[in-house]
């Protein structure tokens, strides 16, 4: 392939994991209508749907992986909340993917534009969070975690988003989890559940290796570089970028699917 078609993914991949490892999402929120969109935009073959799905999943894995070492030491890390989301969500996750092979391309779309309206519309609910807490000082409602884990696992396994751009408004909304320890154990328990999403994807034939490669090169270098700005970064202005972020990717989509 040309050298400006890897180029291009490697742009791709670099902006959305350090914009991931800065707001605490595994960045396919960003890269998969990047993906989707941008390089039959400058006159590369685009990738369907699927395509999309299974390089997204397996790049997840790989830029979580880097930003939450890049929090290893900070204190924002919830070990406890990670152990129950995340068992929950790498159930789901699995399943999602798994059942993912046999939705039409448009039924992909469709779910990830509810999952990004959703968390949309929850990010811009009030937040009454104490975010002078660190992790450990944290209490959460256990079966509220690993309910709503699991479902957004179901959800985002079938989009291979790994779910984390749901994760952090249910964090912040339903278990009123600060905003820096909510980043934190959101890419932790993303991680965890990339892991059932890129098995599904890898067993199922869904992930184009090439450009699948490019992409997690330029998550590792780019997901600890945006982790660090982060935690420098005012909670505020974090909430509002993840919120208009996530806002903006629903519309895309929406609009992408009716006209």
């Amino acid at each position: 392939m040309e050298v400006s078609f890897f180029i291009t993914i490697f742009l791709i991949g670099f902006i959305g994991s350090m914009i991931s490892g800065m707001v605490g999402v595994g960045g396919s929120i960003i890269k998969y209508p990047m993906l989707l969109y941008i390089p039959p935009a400058l006159g590369f073959v685009a990738f369907s749907a699927h395509e999309v799905s299974g390089i997204s999943a397996i790049q997840v894995f790989f830029a979580t992986l880097a930003a939450v070492w890049a929090y290893k030491g900070s204190g924002y890390l919830h070990r406890s909340l990670i152990l129950y989301m995340g068992s929950s969500v790498l159930v789901g996750s699995l399943i999602g993917a798994y059942g993912s092979i046999y939705l039409p391309e448009d039924g992909i779309n469709v779910v990830y534009g509810l999952l990004a309206l959703i968390a949309a519309i929850m990010m811009f609910l009030p937040k009454k969070n104490n975010e002078n807490l660190i992790a450990k000082e944290v209490h959460f409602n256990k079966a509220v975690a690993m309910v709503s884990a699991f479902l957004v696992g179901v959800a985002s396994g079938i989009v291979g988003a790994a779910g984390s751009f749901l994760l952090l408004p249910v964090l912040l909304v339903i278990l009123k989890v600060p905003t820096r320890v909510a980043i934190a154990t959101s890419l932790a328990v993303t991680f965890i559940s990339s892991i059932g999403s890129t098995l599904g994807k890898v067993v199922t034939d869904q992930v184009l290796y090439g450009p699948a490669v490019i992409m997690i090169i330029a998550s590792i270098i780019a997901a600890p570089i945006g982790a660090k700005i982060g935690q420098r970064m005012n909670t505020k202005l974090l909430q509002i970028a993840l919120a208009v972020l996530i806002l903006a990717i629903a519309v895309q989509i929406w609009m992408d699917i009716f006209f």
